[in-house]
């Protein structure tokens, strides 16, 4: 179905009937359940702190001996984000401690090259949505710093690193 032939049903149902499809989509499915309740009671703080501790929890885990370190958790908190409309600030503030995290992790464990390259195209992904967002001032500080360490630690592409960085100026 089109979005015209949607907007066209829509108009010609009644406010009862369109209130009880509603709420039948409410009931059926949890991605439409989760929408008006993130759009009715937006508690962005309390999900930022639950994707904190998830990101974290990859890293540092508690429960388990072996640290998994996956992009792919922190990423799709970061897409899922960005699809419920949670403010830019928090959303840039969780890819900055995805990142943050991933080079405190380094330090202690031995990581792949593929773990440098994923956090190369994290620092990229950052810098053009701070960039998009005009959160550059914000947080201009926690990129550089976040770039410092991968000099001062001789992180694989940091060519990339620079580059990337480039944009901000």
């Amino acid at each position: 179905m089109s979005k015209r032939a949607l907007q066209k049903y829509i108009r010609e149902l009644k406010k009862a009937a369109l209130e009880a499809q509603i709420v039948d989509l409410y009931q059926r499915f949890p991605v439409v359940k989760e929408y008006y309740d993130f759009v009715f009671n937006p508690k962005e703080d309390k999900l930022v702190q639950e994707a904190k501790t998830k990101i974290s929890n990859e890293y540092f885990p508690v429960k388990r001996r072996r640290p998994k370190a996956r992009r792919s958790v922190a990423q799709k908190y970061i897409k899922h984000f960005i699809k419920l409309g949670v403010e830019a600030h928090l959303v840039a503030d969780v890819m900055l401690y995805n990142l943050e995290i991933a080079q405190s992790f380094s330090l202690e464990k031995n990581v792949p090259d593929a773990f440098y390259k994923s956090m190369s195209n994290s620092f990229k992904e950052v810098i053009h949505y701070v960039s998009v967002n005009g959160l550059v001032h914000d947080f201009k500080d926690r990129i550089v710093n976040v770039y410092q360490f991968t000099q001062d630690n001789d992180w694989l592409f940091q060519e990339e690193f620079s580059r990337a960085l480039d944009i901000l100026d």
